[in-house]
């Protein structure tokens, strides 16, 4: 770090991406992408006369972007705040509701920016432990009296709460914020926008990065009441009006309105992870109950660290957390058959040359 450094940033945790390695072909396994195509309508988009108009700038209220997700979810298009990515949206809520004086809760097993995001704004967070079980103890949240940050359905252990304990949590205190982080919610899952519109101090984040098969592309939005709405907007002006490019914009509400295609696709996903995790099942594994595009794994003849070598061995990547009470999990995303296929057979060679 230079000389210049602002001291607020001198406890900065950097987050660490899913490996991106070039040096040979691998079956990608260790980001939660997809190798499943866009929608038909995106690469529509991508091919038509917009994409010539490059010269100009996007429109810096998104407002196509915002009305398609408003309709989407029924709610008004002042109620949707668009980035780029989930990440730059949760970063500005960041920086729009935490300061100095905020006290923010998290899982002590999460998504890690969360646990970031407080050291790199100097903010008093606090990482609640979840259950023995990998569940969340929502009456600890509840009893910390601190604004609360949850990814649901969590990651990387894949369990998901229930919409009532959410709504538990955002009664519990109208002045505490209940961000929910709703990146894996269109595997399965119920959304818990609808409660915005009865508590004011609830925001829900999501993503096009999972189930809409656009990580290359980086697009995520919140929806809340249009007075948080409202300071996030302040806040994006002050700092970057142009935050979407247009091709995200076009892409990104193309996306939305096909919901048909990628209800196809996620349903796809959940198959193929209910039969990568019963095989993995038979070969001995643990396998977490996942309501996500990953399953999370142990066995125990086989060290997670060392079974996600010899899967890169064999041309597989997946995620190992190098962390307290995880540290024999691994974290596999949910691909196509053939992946699946290509995972279950590499583990079963695995096995067999540990057990001669």
């Amino acid at each position: 770090m230079s000389r210049f450094l602002c001291k607020r940033y001198e406890n900065l945790e950097k987050y660490v991406p899913g490996e991106q390695p070039k040096d040979r072909k691998y079956i990608k396994l260790n980001a939660n992408e997809t190798s499943m195509k866009p929608s038909p309508k995106v690469l529509e988009v991508l091919k038509s006369e917009r994409m010539e108009r490059l010269g100009f700038y996007a429109d810096p209220d998104a407002k196509e972007l915002r009305l398609a997700v408003a309709e989407k979810y029924q709610v008004k298009m002042e109620e949707v705040f668009v980035g780029n990515g989930s990440d730059e949206v949760l970063g500005m809520i960041f920086l729009a509701f935490f300061d100095e004086t905020a006290k923010i809760a998290y899982p002590d097993i999460t998504y890690g920016f969360y646990e970031g995001f407080a050291k790199s704004f100097a903010i008093d967070g606090k990482a609640i432990p979840l259950k023995e079980d990998f569940t969340v103890d929502v009456d600890a949240f509840i009893e910390s009296g601190r604004h609360i940050i949850l990814a649901n359905p969590n990651a990387p252990t894949g369990y998901v709460l229930p919409i009532s304990e959410i709504e538990r949590m955002a009664a519990s205190d109208p002045d505490r914020l209940v961000l929910i982080d709703e990146a894996y919610v269109d595997y399965g899952n119920e959304t818990c926008i609808p409660l915005i519109h009865k508590y004011k101090n609830l925001i829900v984040v999501h993503t096009m990065s999972k189930s809409k098969n656009l990580a290359g592309a980086h697009i995520g939005y919140c929806v809340a009441d249009k007075s948080l709405i409202d300071d996030l907007n302040g806040i994006k002006f002050s700092f970057n009006p142009f935050n979407m490019s247009d091709i995200s914009l076009a892409i990104g509400t193309a996306a939305v309105k096909d919901s048909a295609y990628y209800e196809k696709c996620a349903k796809e996903i959940i198959a193929n992870r209910e039969f990568l995790s019963e095989e993995l099942r038979k070969l001995g594994f643990q396998v977490l109950e996942s309501h996500t595009n990953f399953i999370f794994v142990t066995n125990p003849s086989m060290y997670a660290k060392e079974y996600n070598q010899k899967l890169r061995e064999h041309g597989i990547l997946a995620r190992y957390y190098d962390a307290p009470r995880i540290d024999n999990f691994l974290r596999i995303t949910i691909g196509t058959r053939e992946e699946m296929e290509a995972v279950v057979e590499a583990t079963r060679e695995i096995l067999q040359k540990l057990a001669a």
